[in-house]
């Protein structure tokens, strides 16, 4: 029997796809993953979370080993910290979640969200995965020793690479180990190539926070 994303609504309004793997009990604490989609997904109708990142994959997936929960973001607004933190600590109540294993991750607005989500809340995560994002490059120190891994395509004509650039190379100075993945002749559609990559899930279950 394979697990399915089913469609949720947290007490905050906010609907969102949830995915738990079938092979675990709820009872376990498990690792969570939290995905934010881009600018086009945004909206009421939860089929079109599915269009890129995990959710368009886990329908198929029963041994995914993460509790992952997708939010859509409203069509009138973008992600928002004021948004985005209520709703977080209601989820981690909710779901048997590890707390040592918090990661989230999204792409094009939803890469400024897991931006700007790690810097509103560093204590909360254990690693983030910004693709095609870009971020306030003034708060950085704040998520210095956090593990992080951007990607972006080197020919985004959307978000230019120079917004991943600037945050990766402010990080390095203040001593970050932040890893950068550039597709050379990728434009704005990093994310497909990242998120078929099992390399960035593994590595997501490396990090534990200390």
């Amino acid at each position: 029997m394979k697990a399915q994303q089913v469609e949720k609504q947290s007490q905050l309004g906010v609907n969102y796809l949830e995915y738990i793997p079938s092979s675990k009990q709820t009872q376990e604490k498990l690792p969570l993953l939290i995905f934010l989609h881009g600018m086009g997904e945004r909206g009421n109708d939860l089929n079109m979370v599915k269009f890129h990142g995990p959710p368009s994959f886990l329908d198929d997936r029963k041994d995914f080993p993460f509790i992952c929960i997708s939010p859509q973001c409203p069509d009138t607004i973008y992600w928002n910290e004021a948004l985005l933190l209520p709703f977080y600590k209601e989820i981690i109540s909710k779901y048997p979640v590890d707390k040592n294993r918090i990661y989230i991750t999204g792409l094009s607005m939803g890469g400024f969200g897991t931006w700007a989500s790690i810097l509103a809340k560093p204590d909360l995560f254990a690693a983030a995965i910004p693709i095609c994002g870009g971020g306030d490059t003034i708060q950085l120190e704040r998520i210095k020793s956090l593990p992080i891994w951007v990607f972006h395509g080197a020919k985004d004509d959307v978000v230019p690479i120079a917004r991943s650039v600037e945050m990766v190379e402010t990080l390095k100075k203040l001593g970050s180990k932040v890893k950068f993945t550039i597709y050379p002749e990728a434009t704005h559609n990093s994310w497909t190539e990242t998120y078929n990559n099992p390399a960035i899930y593994d590595w997501f279950l490396q990090q534990k926070k200390k």
